[in-house]
């Protein structure tokens, strides 16, 4: 039988309503699942459309993962964290501009821009999981902004570099999708950057359509970028933390999106 919202609803009701700390609900209107806490109502909600899509594919080892990061989030909420001490265990994380700049709660999230199309969060890494900062934090403790920018960027360019290569139509993409969590964050190595620059042959794209994957791509021929854009898109649409389907040409240490530039490049 076909799967559809209530019966998807009915699923995870099953999974999520064994903790009697968490309360859920259904919006039918906005075909939203939330998972909360009770004492606080902090907690996540859950794009129904979405999971039956990954269902469909999956089938429970799609649950089974949705409900393991809904999990560990919810205890992140619910948990209290201190900085210092922890400089080794923060790192940036890219998000979208349309990304909340306050938690449910109404705290304000720690951010600085980036590009007219990501943003740049500071999480707190917690093994398996990450809680996202908060300006508080940094009062709480003596903490500036500035400080948590140089140690996050510091950390992120301690993180292993291996990407895959593939090569189509003459031109060659490299993925970088270890799955530690900050795959996207290694856009703000400029080092990196650099270093794919220096090795390209032809115009340096990058991509950052979800948060588990950094794309390189080494643009030879027209035909590079509609494979860049098909390619992007179709990871956009697959990632469990979406970022953006625009790509960004990588040029004197500035990332500009591909869509501007398209207008004044020669046919």
């Amino acid at each position: 039988m076909k799967m559809n919202s209530i019966k998807m609803k009915n699923k995870l009701e099953e999974r999520f309503n064994t903790n009697t700390d968490w309360r859920t609900s259904f919006n039918r209107d906005k075909d939203k699942f939330r998972v909360e806490w009770k004492e606080t109502g902090q907690g996540i909600s859950i794009t129904i459309p979405n999971v039956i899509a990954k269902y469909e594919l999956r089938g429970e080892a799609a649950l089974d993962e949705l409900e393991y990061h809904v999990s560990e989030a919810l205890k992140v909420m619910n948990e209290t964290h201190e900085l210092n001490g922890q400089e080794r265990h923060i790192y940036p994380v890219i998000r979208a501009t349309s990304f909340p700049k306050k938690t449910k709660a109404g705290k304000k999230l720690l951010f600085s821009e980036h590009t007219a199309e990501t943003r740049i969060y500071y999480a707190l890494d917690l093994g398996s999981s990450y809680k996202l900062l908060e300006e508080d934090m940094l009062e709480a403790e003596g903490w500036t902004v500035e400080r948590i920018r140089e140690v996050s960027t510091f950390n992120v360019r301690s993180l292993a570099n291996e990407p895959k290569h593939d090569r189509v139509a003459d031109n060659d993409f490299y993925f970088i999708a270890s799955q530690d969590g900050y795959d996207a964050s290694r856009i703000l190595n400029e080092s990196l950057l650099e270093e794919m620059k220096a090795n390209s042959k032809g115009e340096l794209a990058v991509a950052v359509p979800h948060q588990d994957v950094l794309i390189f791509a080494d643009i030879q021929n027209d035909t590079g970028y509609d494979i860049l854009a098909q390619m992007t898109m179709k990871f956009f649409a697959e990632g469990r933390v979406p970022i953006t389907s625009l790509s960004f040409i990588y040029d004197d240490k500035k990332l500009e999106p591909i869509f501007i530039l398209a207008k004044n490049r020669p046919k």
